[in-house]
């Protein structure tokens, strides 16, 4: 078996895995609803949309769940920090991830078009709140949330819902939304038809730009205005989890480190943009492989800030020597060796699972079979 050092540093990869398999595929439902009102301009269009993601958007929250509970149990420090200090802000994803199925169910449980309008709008913002708060919450992490430990380890968070909705991190927050809308729009490119592909197509072209624009001014921004943080002093790797052992500074340009001291990681950022431009391309000139540069801009952007951050989870500004890291807030040897044997005998299993739907459910949704009722269709 793995030692400690390693198995902290595999259940951190594990955990960034989960997080871009959250945003590659799930990313293009979120990016869907936040298109529907744009794109689909009669019901039968917006039915199309629906039925885009309707087999599988289920499935794709799987990631989501996964990644919850590989924080529960990898890293429970980080878990009560983050639930704690985005208590608000994840109780707002979490109505609006639930607002999704309730807005596909209910909108056609009656014609009246006022009625189907409303539900359209409710599934927009399905899209559009829990895309902007992802950001918004990745965002925060760079410029460290406050909340500190007492002597006995118990968490005190001082700030609250209002505190997060900073400069930079509304920046972020608008990277990831224009980072879905590009995914969703790449999704529709290959799975619809005619006048709303094209539609899509378009408005995901400037939304892969635009991501481009903001995804380089953020860097700029952590480059030459955000102070990053720094272990200053000896760490064990493969101590015990205690966040009173180490020593943080806080400086200017820390948060680009890693990039010098590892630059292979630098592979991340330009895969993001260039990802992002090979997916304006393709979607302008209607390619349905506009999705695969966009799936790739989309894991580079989640990367770039797991390597900009490593070895920090979850930096503290109040008290940011009680920072959270790789090496201090894990579970304990004995329990990620155990969930590691089952990770390696069930992800493969899940992501057969998942390659097998995707393979039974290709092929566009069009207006024709909708109207002809040749299958269920929402």
């Amino acid at each position: 078996m793995f030692d400690y050092m390693t198995l902290r540093f595999i259940w951190w990869a594990i955990l960034g895995l989960l997080l871009v398999g959250f945003a590659v595929f799930d990313g293009f439902d979120l990016g869907v609803a936040m298109l529907h009102p744009f794109v689909a301009k009669k019901d039968v269009e917006r039915r199309v949309l629906i039925n885009a993601i309707g087999p599988v958007w289920e499935g794709n929250q799987v990631w989501f769940i996964l990644g919850g509970g590989a924080a529960f149990a990898a890293w429970p420090p980080l878990y009560a920090a983050s639930f704690s200090g985005f208590y608000l802000a994840m109780l707002l994803v979490l109505l609006g991830l639930i607002l999704r199925p309730v807005a596909i169910t209910f909108r056609g449980k009656r014609e009246e078009p006022r009625w189907r309008e409303t539900w359209d709008w409710l599934f927009f913002i399905s899209g559009a709140a829990p895309s902007l708060l992802f950001g918004v919450a990745f965002g925060n992490l760079f410029l460290g949330v406050p909340y500190h430990f007492d002597s006995t380890l118990r968490l005190e968070y001082e700030g609250g819902l209002l505190g997060l909705l900073r400069p930079f991190a509304l920046l972020c927050g608008l990277v990831s939304v224009t980072m879905l809308v590009m995914q969703g729009a790449a999704w529709l490119s290959g799975k619809a038809a005619g006048e709303i592909a094209a539609r899509a197509r378009r408005i995901g072209a400037v939304a892969a730009l635009l991501l481009v624009m903001l995804f380089l001014g953020a860097g700029l921004w952590i480059a030459t205005g955000i102070d990053g943080y720094r272990i200053a002093s000896q760490i064990d790797a493969s101590g015990p989890s205690n966040p009173f052992g180490k020593d943080v500074v806080v400086g200017a340009g820390d948060w680009l480190l890693n990039y010098a001291r590892q630059p292979l990681v630098a592979l991340a950022p330009l895969a993001a943009l260039l990802g992002a431009l090979g997916a304006a391309i393709l979607l302008a000139i209607g390619s349905r492989f506009a999705i695969l540069a966009s799936s790739v801009s989309v894991a580079g952007v989640v990367t770039t800030g797991g390597f900009s951050l490593f070895p920090f989870l979850m930096p503290s500004s109040s008290h940011p020597s009680q920072s959270l890291t790789v090496w201090d807030a894990s579970s304990s040897q004995s329990t990620l060796g155990l969930m590691l044997v089952a990770v390696v005998f069930f992800l493969p299993i899940i992501l057969a699972y998942t390659s097998w739907v995707y393979w039974v459910l290709r092929g566009p949704v069009t207006e024709t079979a909708i109207e002809k009722g040749e299958d269920h269709y929402y």
